[in-house]
């Protein structure tokens, strides 16, 4: 508990930074915008993830619990092995059912590989290479419901449907914000990776 209010702290404390200290997010191209749609190519990056059982809530803060755990020094570093490192946090927090069961993960710093990034304590937490892909988004405020997350995701394959994409793979929940950020302040997003047509 004293990690995720560590956490929780300074992820507060960066959010409410200066723009020259923002939180760094992972870089994509912007290919398409419409309203509050977007479609996106992300470049590659590395995860720090965890797999939770329960419901969306208690899942979710299982699963920031354990990863903030190893970025906060959880971890032995891949230089010193009897030292650990602290990682920066990144946003967003995304989460996608898998199996009956939750996998949270958090964007490593750019500045980190797999290579260099410490090696996690615990064996619950697994770091992993994303490649670069191809995602449609949706943007909302407020808190992410079950209802919301259903409404916005709704819209969404709806968009993609419209547009002849192919969804290739689950729908994932990103949350950017921190916890003591007013709901109408807030950004989430709903993330589906997507296949396009060969000749667009």
């Amino acid at each position: 508990m004293h990690a995720v209010l560590i956490a929780l702290c300074a992820w507060l404390a960066l959010l409410s930074a200066p723009a020259a200290m923002a939180i760094e997010e992972p870089r994509f191209e912007l290919l398409l915008q419409e309203d509050r749609k977007e479609l996106r190519v992300y470049a590659p990056f590395t995860v720090a993830e965890v797999r939770v059982d329960g419901g969306f809530d208690e899942a979710s803060r299982r699963g920031f619990r354990l990863i903030a755990d190893y970025i906060f020094g959880n971890n032995r570093s891949t230089t010193q092995s009897d030292r650990s490192e602290k990682i920066a946090m990144t946003a967003p927090v995304t989460v996608e059912p898998e199996g009956g069961r939750w996998r949270m993960h958090f964007v490593m710093p750019s500045a980190h590989s797999l290579q260099t990034l410490p090696q996690p304590n615990n064996a619950a937490v697994q770091l992993r290479n994303v490649d670069a892909n191809t995602v449609a988004a949706i943007r909302f405020a407020g808190f992410t419901t079950e209802s919301a997350i259903t409404e916005r995701t709704a819209q969404l394959r709806q968009w993609i449907e419209s547009k002849g994409w192919q969804v290739s793979g689950a729908a994932q929940i990103a949350r950017y914000n921190d916890p003591f950020t007013l709901p109408f302040n807030r950004r989430n997003e709903i993330l589906i990776p997507v296949s396009l047509p060969t000749n667009r």
